[in-house]
């Protein structure tokens, strides 16, 4: 009867564990199916359709909404279409018809009447790569039309100023006539002379930035109009090769522009261009264009830099890296050591971004009594906002390139940070500019209870009724009252390196807003304004 008992009692004892061991498996099985299911709205997706948006941070939306009316006529050319800005008609219409050309279109540069065809490109490739990147963000808050719509305005300009394929219209207007007048765009008087390059007088990063421009918007286009998609990329793949074959820098072929946007180089450009146009195409040429044909020349492997209108090798970086990430078919990543100098090159970039990273950059502002944040990215005086923007538009891709990666950690000289590191760094660049800053103003035209007031913007400070000409018209720039119309979405140039503002109308260095610098913010502020994975392929 003893060994009966035992029996049975070791009987029960095993029955007793291997119930255990069945409810612990389903337990495990169950927070396994819970893990897939929150994996499948943020792993890489084959068919290139991002996960669903996340909850909409009503801040970054408003601010997106505000930034997008820049681009709503604010300071477009042309003959307007729904015109949501009371205050702004129609202007240049005749631009280009000396040479039997429409340039109607396009933008102005900044707060004078000229059209710069280099900034003018580079403002198009970066609404073209935010609408890649977070279109569905974009659509979330119902942005995205208006984008897609403000790009083909600038893009159907660049097709027009491109009636050759070895010649390119780069400039519209005399700025040295333009800056002697004071007038409203839609009553402007003054001669608007157009000026080209050609093989005779080449302008490598001009063209190439101009085919960055037109491969990108091509990827934008290709699924919502696709014979528009086809004839950008036609244009794109004429004026790489055009940069490419007749090297020159335009800052030597026509020195006037060195005064307003002089070039530093074109190595850049070239493969910032044959990056873009390797995504429109995927060509294996433009992939070995950036890599073992000219990525020893051109792409200073290892050395961080500032994205902006000029320099394109930040951000060539990052969209390379895009391919290290993702991968891309027929391209062994392993054995591509210049796509992975690509990669590291971006870390370098990134980590010189992180305020607490061993090899942080000290070009920012003193940190100050807000506790959100760890200074602002500060380069140059001109324009400041415009590298803080475009650093923080570089830091919240690349971290969600290492979300949708599944990528979690980015090392920098032995410490280690994660994804969100990067956006909480985006995030304070962007918070910045938003009013939590010293002055406790938003830089951004529109946004919150406080903004520049003597904005540098011919239109937003002439009354719409007023009968000015050129030479009188500057009684308005020197008037002590605020403008009479607002340039909502205008980006300020934004604050000194001691962190101060002067609202005054004549002061351009930093009351007068630009198209590129709106266009990172607007680029940025769409990464912000919700949270998915990214696409793994554009095309």
């Amino acid at each position: 009867m003893g060994a009966e008992k035992e029996d049975e009692t070791k009987s029960k004892g095993w029955l007793w564990w291997l119930l255990v061991l069945v409810l612990a498996a389903l337990v495990v099985a169950a927070a396994v199916l819970t893990l897939l299911h929150n994996f499948e709205h943020s792993k890489p997706r084959g068919d290139g359709v991002p996960g669903r948006p996340g909850p909409i941070v009503a801040e970054y939306a408003n601010a997106l909404e505000i930034a997008m009316h820049f681009f709503d006529y604010v300071f477009v050319a042309g003959k307007l279409v729904d015109n949501r800005i009371s205050w702004r008609g129609d202007s240049g219409l005749q631009d280009g018809s000396d040479e039997d050309l429409d340039l109607s279109k396009g933008i102005y540069d900044a707060g004078d009447l000229v059209k710069f065809g280099f900034p003018m490109a580079f403002t198009a490739t970066i609404l073209s790569w935010a609408i890649l990147e977070y279109g569905d963000q974009m659509d979330s808050v119902k942005q995205l039309g208006y984008a897609q719509d403000s790009l083909k305005w600038i893009t159907d300009y660049l097709i027009n100023a491109h009636p050759y394929p070895n010649v390119l219209y780069i400039q519209v207007g005399d700025p040295e006539l333009d800056h002697n007048c004071w007038q409203r765009p839609e009553t402007m008087t003054e001669k608007r002379p157009i000026i080209q390059i050609n093989t005779s007088f080449p302008g490598t990063e001009v063209a190439a930035e101009t085919a960055a421009a037109m491969a990108s918007a091509s990827l934008v286009f290709k699924k919502v109009n696709s014979s528009y998609s086809n004839l950008l990329l036609m244009h794109a793949q004429q004026l790489f090769t055009f940069a490419d074959t007749y090297k020159g820098s335009y800052s030597a072929s026509i020195p006037q522009v060195q005064e307003f946007y002089n070039s530093t180089g074109y190595g850049d450009e070239l493969l910032w261009a044959a990056a873009w146009l390797y995504h429109a195409t995927r060509d294996e040429l433009y992939l070995s264009y950036v890599t073992e044909t000219h990525g020893q020349e051109f792409a200073n492997w290892g050395s961080s830099s500032w994205f902006s209108w000029d320099e394109k090798h930040a951000g060539t970086q990052v969209l390379l890296s895009r391919i290290s990430y993702f991968g891309a078919k027929g391209i062994s990543i392993a054995e591509n050591l210049d796509l992975q100098m690509y990669r590291k090159t971006a870390e370098v970039v990134m980590c010189e971004l992180l305020p607490n990273s061993p090899t942080f950059s000290s070009s920012r502002t003193e940190k100050f009594a807000f506790e959100f944040t760890d200074g602002l990215i500060w380069v140059i005086k001109w324009h400041s906002l415009q590298h803080s923007m475009a650093s923080a538009f570089l830091a919240v891709v690349y971290s969600d390139y290492m979300l949708t990666s599944q990528t979690e950690m980015l090392y920098c000289d032995g410490k280690s940070y994660k994804p969100e590191d990067l956006r909480k760094f985006a995030m304070s660049q962007a918070d910045y500019v938003l009013g939590q800053n010293p002055m406790e103003m938003s830089y951004l035209v529109g946004y919150g209870g406080s903004y520049p007031q003597y904005v540098h913007h011919r239109g937003s400070s002439i009354p719409i009724d007023a009968k000015t000409g050129c030479r009188d018209g500057f009684k308005w720039l020197y008037s002590p009252k605020p403008n009479p119309n607002v340039a909502v979405g205008a980006l300020v140039g934004g604050p000194f390196f001691n962190e101060t503002y002067i609202d005054f109308r004549n002061n351009s260095m930093q009351a007068e807003p630009s198209t590129y610098n709106t266009a990172l913010l607007v680029a940025l502020l769409s990464g912000l304004v919700t949270s998915s994975s990214v696409v793994q392929s554009f095309s």
